[in-house]
């Protein structure tokens, strides 16, 4: 899962006291992360942060103050962050002309809590918002497609997709019986049972080219477990390969941005890491080594590292092969 950037977790702190004060008897977490579209994880990590915020003295007295009891979270000390974020001119138009887009979507659910959104937008921006009316409004490709899953979720019927699969860069038909949909980090996923692989898998909204309901029923097996949200978004197949990478200083983002095991340290490449990762689609791990220019290198499997080794040599070879035409065409 992609790391939330530093304005996004920004907005989310200082939405998160105001919020957890206007409910003073206490909130479960996972509920607090689900109406801010993150992981209860990273929720957590926000809240540990919270705790070193505060006012200027920053000892006891001073730090905002949350409280647990069991799965619930409630704030004690607001350190005198209790207003709402207040809203700009244009991002009230910006807000107004999002709501209005949403009403336009077919099968939205919960129609009657965005018209009442909007109308307090509108209410409190006041004639500012009239500026929005004279805009086009349209609806793209994924707000289409979250239309379609969200109708086939309500209808309890099966889904008929076409959906892009960038790490074997083709484009695949599926029909799936769809379990929930989720909003992380920004983007929606529609997690599904697929009948052609047998099993539940993850699809990005804004990769699905074209979806429609069939009139036949969703009927996943029974019992499927969904995927746990606080061990990350991506997760491996048990029992897939293990892939060994050693990481350059400048690559040691990967160990954090995909799920790895084994991490150490390494003094070749100096301040290097050594990780495993677990992936059973081999042609993503080799577009993964080839994306990192130079700074990893495969260990494991043999077969990867030969594989990159014979792209590598591949691209010098028609870098050469560049260099030599551009050299005579200048003659």
């Amino acid at each position: 899962m992609s790391a939330p950037t530093t304005t996004e977790r920004m907005t989310r702190l200082l939405s998160l006291v105001p919020y957890l004060t206007a409910r003073p008897e206490g909130v479960p977490l996972a509920e607090v992360a689900r109406d801010f579209g993150v992981p209860e994880r990273q929720l957590r990590r926000d809240m540990e942060l919270l705790w070193m915020c505060g006012l200027p003295g920053y000892g006891p007295g001073d730090l905002i103050d949350l409280a647990f009891e069991g799965d619930r979270v409630r704030v004690t000390f607001t350190a005198g962050m209790v207003r709402p974020l207040r809203l700009t001119t244009d991002e009230a138009v910006a807000l107004v002309v999002a709501l209005r887009t949403l009403l336009e979507l077919p099968g939205l659910a919960e129609r009657e809590a965005v018209s009442r959104a909007l109308a307090k937008v509108s209410a409190a921006a006041g004639h500012a918002t009239q500026r929005g009316t004279p805009v086009a409004l349209s609806v793209d490709a994924q707000e289409q497609a979250l239309a379609v899953v969200r109708e086939g979720l309500e209808r309890k019927r099966a889904l008929h997709l076409h959906y892009y699969v960038p790490t074997r860069d083709e484009r695949t038909e599926r029909t799936i019986d769809p379990l929930r949909l989720l909003l992380v980090d920004g983007r929606w996923y529609l997690e599904a049972w697929s009948r052609e692989v047998g099993g539940v898998r993850l699809f990005r909204l804004d990769r699905i080219d074209d979806v429609e309901v069939l009139d036949e029923p969703s009927a996943p097996p029974p019992g499927v477990p969904l995927r746990d949200l606080d061990a990350g978004l991506y997760q491996p197949e048990p029992g897939s390969p293990v892939v060994r990478l050693r990481l350059a200083r400048t690559a040691r983002w990967v160990a954090e941005y995909y799920p790895v095991e084994d991490v150490r340290e390494v003094e070749d490449p100096p301040g290097g890491l050594a990780v495993a990762l677990r992936t059973a689609d081999m042609a993503w791990a080799r577009r993964l080594v080839a994306s990192l220019g130079g700074a990893a290198t495969v260990d494991e499997p043999a077969e990867l590292a030969a594989a990159v080794a014979a792209d590598a040599r591949a691209a010098l070879a028609r870098y050469a092969a560049d260099g030599q035409l551009s050299s005579t065409s200048g003659d």
